[in-house]
Formats: structure tokens, sequence, C-alpha cells
């Protein structure tokens, strides 16, 4: 018997979202993540926002694709409360949610290899990696499936009984 499963489970029976789940949002949010972060700089806050995204479209482009990272984050969040229950449907097609975040930034990755003239850069081949080992995380991982899978409406009528 396999056992490894268990460390998926929460106190309530419930799998967790897996760690790398929340590394590909941080990825697809990143936008989102570099602008928080230029708000903390008080004298150039553009400095480090033009640092990562040369081109002022890109990184408009990408704050509005982080925006269905930062949606994907909140419906992890109601799932792990329970309490909404309106949010199964979207939570049940989180994975195809991710699948259409990725292919969105690979459009983006391309966009901004054809701004560079398809010059060679660091940025751009570490980000078509991380597109590339997120897409076979997606295909492969059988606790992401099971994680997508496991809000059920029945899970709130037992929880609702509990207290």
């Amino acid at each position: 018997m396999d056992f490894s499963n268990i460390t998926w489970l929460d106190d309530k029976g419930h799998i967790k979202p897996p760690y790398f789940l929340y590394i590909i949002l941080v990825f697809l949010a990143r936008g989102w993540c570099v602008f928080i972060a230029s708000l903390t700089q008080f004298n150039d806050q553009s400095g480090l926002v033009r640092l990562f995204y040369p081109h002022k479209q890109d990184f408009i482009l990408a704050l509005f694709a982080g925006l269905g990272a930062v949606f994907l984050y909140g419906l992890i969040i109601a799932e792990r409360k329970r309490q909404w229950h309106w949010f199964i449907p979207w939570f049940k097609r989180g994975k195809t949610i991710l699948w259409l975040l990725l292919m969105l930034d690979a459009g983006m990755l391309i966009q901004r290899l054809i701004h560079a003239d398809f010059l060679f850069s660091l940025t751009y081949a570490l980000d078509a990696l991380f597109l590339f080992w997120t897409s076979i995380y997606l295909l492969k991982s059988k606790r992401l499936h099971h994680y997508f899978n496991d809000w059920h409406v029945i899970d709130e009528q037992d929880d609702k009984k509990a207290t």
C-alpha cells in the first residue's frame, strides 16, 4: 500500500494546494509583484518597472494577464475556507484556467521576443523554460488534478453539520 498521498491532506481530509501551484501563480502574476515592489521605492517608482518591462505596453499586458492569476488565487482561498459554494464550478475549471493563462503568457513572451528582434536574453530563456516545466507539471501532476476535483457541494453540507 502506498501512503505517500496522506501528506496531501489537511486536518479536515481535504487536499492541500501544491506549493508549486503558488509558484506558478506568482510567476503568472509577476507584473503585479513588480508593480507592488515598485511602490516601495520613494525616489523612482517607475525605475523598477522599466528594469523588468522596458516597453510600457508589455507591463500593461502583464498586469491584465496577472488578473487571471489573482482570480485563481482568490479561488484557492475560497476553496480553503469552503464557504462560498458558488465558486465551485469556477474552481473545478482551475486547471483549464491555468492552461489559458500559460498560453496567454506564452503569447506575451512571443510578443516580447518580437520587440527584442529575437535576440537572446536570459530572462526570455528562463520564462520559456518555466513555461515548459509548468506545462509538463500541469499534464502529469496527479495531486493538482485531484486538488481541483476535491471541492464538492456535499463537503459544504458536511461542514455545516459539523459546526
